[in-house]
């Protein structure tokens, strides 16, 4: 062997076999197994690149249908703001040719609303838009846009349409009395359509109302807040007139004859339901036919003894004179209570005598129903002694409040001419309205007024009537179906004993405090001021000032401040101008109800607050407060929130 090199051996090939050099194996023939390898290593290889250009296609697939579908629902959601957008500028335009009996007008316009409507309710609904509603974040603010869109197309298929179908053929005037009388019958045949509107835009309205506004974005949740507003006031218009619908045939005498007493409340001398019933009246319908039976005073029935029977909670808080005097049956702010109350009273006075039903309106609801009749004059009897006396023989929408409330009672000093006096305008309203004096869409205007601010409510001793009223605002009720589960008030009892409250402005608010334990925290502000002038001691008549007959000093008012709280919260204390006070706290279907009773010199000023805890309802509050000579939106302030906690509330 040669220097420096090894020659090893060359291996040996197994019997059979011969070795090959792998430099060479590329010029050797493929053996069956080395194939099928090979051909599975190029098959992978293949599949690889065919699932990478595959990919790459999906990807950029689904990237065109990425912006291709949200090009799309950028398209669509700018056709159902267009049409949303134009059905709200045609709805008032309905409104007023509903009202004016513009029938060619209102199906024009009604075939226009269908149109929008139906643009938007398709591109909210369509599958593409549907199927992004289920993703999340985006999902829930098209579902939202969604929800509007059906709800729009609903309320004009299923609410408005029959409504102008109804309306078209229901002139006002048939609404409205005439020659002492209400033709039924065409009421009658719009009530189904009236009905079938009030329910749509109910369900519409829950329907919105279920909505999260606070997961979506703020462009979302601040159009969809302004639509359940809106449709919250629809909702109770349309409910209103259903109730209405429902109720006029029957309880104007459609069945039968019906008697009514009607309360004329005071609001000189303040009760929770607006003030003192002293002028009596008993007015009788007849299928249509209204006339009046009758008038009296509450100081005419006197004293009851023993006292009619009232429940005991509410006997707890408002004592038994609920019972024993027509003027305090309104002491309580529940109405259905009241008005059985009196309905007992008179009948027990005038035996033989039915009273179907209890209808009570303050000197501002007759202002407002002068505003469509027109002035009303006294009669002559009494001319010449009005004159003489320096008061109005004709009455209007601007001196009746004055004159009823004030004036009577410094220029005419005997109690009897007071009531002849009152009696004598109740009488000439009434002969007014009765007549169809004045225009027929104006009075239902005033009338529904008069109805949004609790000055007229009405009670039906017939149970069936009585369970729809009790369901609406115009019932008075203050617990049941027509009460908000967050439902606060604001209740005025006079303790003067006289017409001082003339006098007294007042502000109510509601504030949301911070939560505790969970549960939220509500006060209701409420201040008060004596306006009367300094020397009202002595320039007021002693029937306004009281006298001191009820040991209140002649000049200062005393008012019972009466706050209730939503079911099962708690009374949980109270401020006099911020000093802590006593409060009486008590319970009135299940309500909490705290009572404080503030006394006023002439130009004196308060403030009253009343703290409620434990409030377990997270629904938007709801204030309810005592009619007054102000207009309710001069006492109802707008409410506040605040975040800073009081000491003890964080003790609690």
């Amino acid at each position: 062997m040669a220097r420096g090199r090894v020659d090893l051996p060359r291996a040996r090939a197994p019997l059979g076999m011969t070795l090959v050099d792998p430099s060479e194996e590329s010029n050797l023939p493929d053996s069956p197994s080395t194939t099928r390898r090979r051909t599975e290593q190029i098959a992978r290889r293949r599949s690889r690149r065919r699932f990478r250009l595959s990919l790459g296609t999906l990807s950029a697939a689904a990237l065109l249908i990425i912006i291709g579908s949200t090009a799309w629902l950028g398209f669509r959601a700018g056709q159902i703001k267009d049409q949303l957008e134009a059905t709200t500028q045609l709805l008032p335009q309905l409104q007023t040719e509903l009202i004016s009996n513009n029938h060619d007008g209102s199906l024009a316009t009604l075939d226009s609303l269908r149109e929008h409507t139906a643009s938007a309710r398709s591109a909210g609904t369509d599958p593409v838009w549907k199927a992004a509603s289920s993703l999340p974040w985006i999902g829930p603010n098209l579902s939202a846009v969604s929800e509007v869109a059906i709800t729009a197309d609903d309320i004009v298929n299923l609410a408005a349409a029959p409504m102008v179908g109804a309306l078209d053929s229901l002139d006002w005037k048939a609404l409205t009395p005439a020659n002492g009388a209400i033709s039924l019958e065409p009421l009658k045949k719009a009530t189904p359509s009236v009905i079938a509107a009030a329910n749509t835009v109910q369900l519409s309205y829950d329907r919105l109302a279920d909505i999260d506004s606070g997961v979506l974005l703020p462009q979302i949740a601040a159009p969809l807040d302004s639509a359940r507003v809106e449709l919250d006031s629809v909702r109770q218009i349309l409910n209103t007139a259903s109730t209405a619908a429902q109720l006029v045939p029957t309880m104007m005498g459609s069945d039968g004859t019906r008697n009514y007493l009607l309360l004329v409340q005071n609001n000189a001398e303040i009760r929770a339901t607006g003030g003192i019933p002293g002028a009596l009246a008993v007015i009788q319908a007849d299928n249509g036919k209204i006339k009046l039976l009758g008038q009296g005073s509450a100081t005419a029935l006197g004293q009851f003894k023993p006292p009619l029977p009232v429940d005991e909670a509410q006997e707890a808080i408002y004592t038994n004179r609920l019972g024993m005097y027509m003027q305090d049956v309104n002491l309580t702010p529940d109405y259905p209570t009241a008005a059985r109350t009196a309905q007992a009273m008179w009948e027990q006075r005038n035996p033989g005598h039915t009273i179907d039903g209890v209808i009570s309106l303050d000197p501002v609801a007759l202002a407002l129903l002068l505003q469509a009749t027109g002035p009303v004059d006294v009669s002559t009897s009494l001319t010449q002694s009005l004159a003489k006396a320096g008061l109005p023989t004709r009455l209007t929408s601007d001196n009746t409040v004055q004159t009823l409330l004030s004036d009577v009672y410094s220029k005419i000093k005997e109690p009897v001419a007071q009531d002849a006096y009152f009696a004598e305008v109740a009488q000439q309203v009434f002969a007014a309205v009765s007549s169809g004096q004045g225009s027929g869409e104006d009075l239902m205007t005033k009338l529904a007024d008069g109805v949004e601010e609790n000055r007229i409510l009405v009670w039906s001793a017939h149970p069936p009537e009585q369970q729809i009223l009790q369901s609406q605002p115009i019932g008075g009720a203050i617990s049941g179906p027509s009460v908000a589960p967050a439902s606060f008030a604001v209740y005025f009892n006079d303790g003067t004993g006289a017409k001082m409250d003339y006098y007294v402005k007042r502000t109510v608010q509601l504030v949301r405090r911070c939560d505790d334990g969970g549960y939220a925290q509500y006060t209701s502000r409420i201040t008060l001021t004596n306006t009367a002038p300094e020397d009202a001691a002595t320039s007021l008549p002693e029937y306004v000032t009281g006298g001191g007959a009820f040991g209140v000093e002649p000049g200062h008012v005393a008012t019972n401040i009466v706050a209730y709280g939503p079911t099962l919260a708690r009374v949980h204390q109270a401020r006099l101008d911020g000093a802590t006070i006593g409060v009486g706290s008590y319970k009135h279907a299940d309500r909490p109800v705290g009572v404080v009773r503030v006394d006023l010199a002439p130009g004196q000023s308060t403030t009253v607050e009343v703290d409620f805890s434990k409030v377990v309802q997270s629904s938007e509050p709801q204030l309810a407060v005592t009619p007054t000579v102000q207009s309710l939106a001069n006492v109802v302030l707008p409410p506040e929130t605040t975040s800073a906690c009081s000491t003890d509330n964080r003790k609690k």
